[in-house]
């Protein structure tokens, strides 16, 4: 059973992600010094450990519990963004408990995060109905937390609403780009069938190629970014990264 199964069993929810960090760091230092490297974290360790719904080798940080994508978009923002360098407001939809630390670490950001789910949130709303006025932040990071949602175009809506001109948003999604269109939930599904249709027992769809016309339709202005494929297959490994990645960085352009 993985750790983070066995602890939400035993525990109540308020102090599982306590335990689950002690139980990281502890972690952690066995696998501490090696070739490998952790954007998250800023561990070197040994090797990456199986993670995910489906155990996928080469994943999971023994550290920080993130997973290649978590890694990919630490990389992202440090590289490619002003996040972390100038004064931002940021809304964070249902971070992991290690990012939201990540971020609330840093003294530039007023950060806000939200989850209907997570007892380490810092908010609890629901994001096709936000309570704040239009135009209240700078960034916005929305991470695998779409194909929760049954209806995800008004939360995307929604995101653009309190998303200021000029500002940005991290839109990301599991993918079968396979699949022209995206394939979602009709009637009752039972959650055998979700997980061999979506991928998890708590997913309500699997986008297709379409995800990026799906965002469009709100208003941001969208850009695929091949980020991963950007590295060499030393670095890959050494993050510990999926090469075939997209990030989609999501625009609000501003009315002139």
């Amino acid at each position: 059973m993985q750790p983070k199964k066995f602890i939400k069993r035993i525990l109540p929810a308020r102090y599982e992600h306590r335990i689950r960090q002690l139980f990281y760091f502890l972690r952690g230092l066995w696998y501490r010094g090696g070739r490998h490297y952790c954007p998250c974290c800023g561990w070197r360790i040994r090797r990456f450990l199986p993670g995910g719904v489906t155990p996928r080798p080469h994943a999971q940080c023994p550290r920080c519990g993130s997973l290649e994508r978590h890694r990919l978009l630490c990389l992202y923002l440090k590289r490619k963004t002003d996040l972390f360098t100038r004064p931002l407001r940021v809304l964070d939809i249902a971070p992991t408990f290690f990012m939201q630390q990540k971020f609330r670490q840093c003294k530039n950001l007023e950060y806000l995060s939200t989850s209907l789910d997570d007892p380490w949130a810092l908010s609890k709303m629901d994001i096709t109905s936000l309570p704040m006025p239009d135009s209240s932040y700078d960034c916005i990071i929305c991470y695998h937390v779409l194909e929760h949602i049954v209806n995800d175009r008004k939360a995307i809506r929604e995101l653009f609403r309190v998303l200021r001109p000029d500002g940005w948003a991290i839109l990301q999604s599991p993918i079968d780009h396979a699949r022209e269109t995206t394939l979602e939930e009709s009637g009752s599904t039972t959650p055998a069938e979700r997980r061999i249709l979506f991928g998890q027992e708590d997913h309500v769809r699997m986008y297709g190629r379409d995800f990026t016309e799906r965002i469009r339709e709100a208003g941001f202005h969208v850009t695929e970014e091949p980020y991963a494929s950007q590295f060499s297959d030393a670095t890959i490994d050494e993050y510990g990264l999926m090469k075939d990645e997209v990030l989609f960085l999501c625009k609000k352009q501003s009315i002139s």
